[in-house]
């Protein structure tokens, strides 16, 4: 349970830091309550958790050597798509992530017009976060852990992780986000895929 802990911890908070759901809370908070959009997001995020989760369990009913060989071969793509997105990046780039995610919260907010209650930012931000998370890589990387580890080890540390993430964004998103290379956290994120990869070998 201690090992799914710390590889749903780890892969979490290095994958989503820097991430389109991080910069949609630093957006956010910088417009709205950071209590609110807080609770908004690690709720939405946990429910994502929790989905990725179960659909991992789900599909640890098949024979454990596919799990086992989806697992590596998993982990192996996107540490090398990571990779090669990172080297397709000039060092001086802007982020990427955080534009797309002003523009999801701007185009969101353009819709409530001046309906901005608390409640309406409380959904706002779940349904903004939720929806970007849907599909994303860390999805797919939960629910490959969940299939092959301790289901609960995975849901705390992922929750953990998304909850670490969110804090940050809202407590100091505008002063990391100005630090943040997205070149060398998608560089970071392909690495950690790989050792989970490799992890992942050596275990099985």
């Amino acid at each position: 349970m201690l090992t799914a802990f710390t590889a749903g911890l780890l892969l979490i908070t290095v994958s989503e830091l820097g991430d389109k759901t991080f910069f949609i809370a630093v957006v956010l908070s910088m417009r709205h309550s950071r209590r609110l959009v807080f609770t908004g997001a690690i709720a939405a995020l946990a429910a994502m958790t929790i989905l990725s989760v179960l659909v991992g369990k789900a599909a640890s009913l098949l024979p454990q050597h596919y799990i086992n060989y989806a697992e590596i071969a998993l982990f192996i793509g996107f540490g090398l798509k990571l990779l090669y997105d990172a080297s397709l990046m000039p060092a001086d780039s802007g982020c990427h992530e955080a534009k797309e995610a002003l523009a999801t919260v701007d185009q969101a907010e353009a819709k409530l017009g001046r309906k901005i209650t608390p409640l309406a930012v409380l959904v706002q931000t779940f349904l903004m976060t939720f929806m970007a998370e849907w599909g994303d890589r860390t999805q797919f990387a939960t629910i490959t852990l969940a299939a092959g580890n301790n289901p609960i080890g995975v849901t705390t540390g992922a929750i953990l992780g998304h909850g670490i993430c969110a804090a940050i964004a809202v407590i100091c998103g505008r002063l990391i986000a100005q630090r943040i290379s997205e070149r060398t956290m998608t560089a970071l994120g392909g690495l950690l895929f790989l050792i989970f990869a490799l992890v992942a070998a050596i275990g099985k």
